[in-house]
């Protein structure tokens, strides 16, 4: 008895969550001749998820702050058949988005899909920041997401239609320690998100929350470390094995499917790779736990405090060894890096 009533159990799951993804993928889209801006795209996670996009056809609006960079994206994409716009833009400044918005809308007439992907990472212990610091990720990841989408709705209200998706991180929802100003700034993208979803679900226009896990993407190279020296170069290790390691990181290209995905179907929130999806949950249910874990991770970091000197990762890495145990433990992360254009404009693998 006990038997059938577990098969019974199963199989009722099993039917609400296939009757689930059939209304799922009722709700997707075709980004087909779709208009996409996608912020911060000339590496890493957005020039992934612009490489999706141009396989479906999407017509395509890049921008970064690097010319040589997104001149090197723009050539990637161009190779897939895409029809792409390069612009170069801050996304802390204010003119540079109204810039972006007005050359898209020149160029192709409309805007129907917003990607607000741009960001930096800022690494080192509290004491180690300042207050600039934490200005900087407000400016660049959530007005530099704000602003987008302020100057982008108007279009997409006389379109009747549109998909925003704002990528923030598991940083916006669990605080990890070292990256203060970065998880400041991803809480209040998150709330913003989540937000926004409600205010706008009855326009037509339909908002999408990225929160991204630890992927493999060459990020680090781009990461800014504060600190003493020593200090900043051992967290520089133990920041690139993190971003490379198969079972804290997950695939940027497989990332990128799941979010175009998600935003084609018009999702709340998605989360990936799986792993944080779970270890999200269990912060949802004990929080103090998590927190009591960060505290041990805390104990267990390299100590940057001394100096608040900033320099960037790519630095960091011209001094290191050539070999030995660290460039194992990366090695997964340096293929990553070149697959999506993380290291510097002009570099060779």
């Amino acid at each position: 008895m006990m038997d059938k009533t577990i098969v019974k159990v199963a199989g009722g799951i099993g039917a609400v969550l296939g009757i689930r993804e059939v209304f799922r993928r009722s709700k997707e889209v075709s980004f087909r001749d779709n208009v996409v801006i996608i912020t911060g795209s000339s590496s890493g996670l957005g020039l992934q998820m612009a490489r999706e996009l141009a396989s479906e056809g999407a017509r395509l609006v890049i921008c970064a702050r690097d010319e040589l960079r997104l001149e090197r994206a723009r050539q990637d994409l161009v190779k897939r058949n895409a029809e792409v716009l390069a612009i170069r833009c801050d996304v802390a400044v204010h003119d540079d988005i109204q810039h972006l918005i007005d050359a898209t809308i020149a160029r192709f007439g409309r805007i129907d899909v917003l990607i607000c992907n741009a960001g930096v990472i800022q690494v080192g212990q509290f004491q180690s920041m300042q207050l600039e610091d934490f200005r900087q990720s407000m400016d660049i990841m959530f007005f530099g997401t704000l602003h987008p989408i302020m100057l982008a709705l108007p279009h997409m209200r006389r379109l009747g239609r549109g998909r925003i998706a704002l990528v923030t991180s598991i940083g916006g929802v669990i605080s990890v320690p070292y990256l203060l100003p970065y998880n400041a700034a991803k809480f209040a993208a998150v709330g913003l998100g989540e937000g926004l979803r409600a205010e706008l679900k009855d326009e037509g226009i339909t908002v999408t929350t990225i929160v991204p896990g630890l992927m493999r993407t060459g990020s680090y190279l781009n990461a800014e470390f504060s600190g003493g020296k020593s200090g900043r170069e051992s967290m520089y290790r133990v920041f690139s094995a993190m971003s490379s390691l198969p079972l804290l990181t997950g695939s940027a290209e497989e990332a990128a499917r799941a979010y175009i995905r998600a935003i084609r179907r018009g999702d709340a929130l998605v989360m990936y790779p799986p792993q944080y999806d779970l270890i999200s949950r269990i912060h949802g249910l004990a929080p103090a736990t998590t927190m009591a874990a960060m505290g041990i991770a805390d104990r267990l970091l390299p100590k940057t405090a001394g100096s608040r000197e900033t320099v960037t990762g790519e630095s960091i890495d011209a001094d290191q060894p050539s070999g030995g145990l660290w460039r194992t433990l990366t090695a997964l992360g340096r293929q990553a890096e070149y697959r999506m254009q993380s290291q510097p404009a002009g570099g060779e693998p």
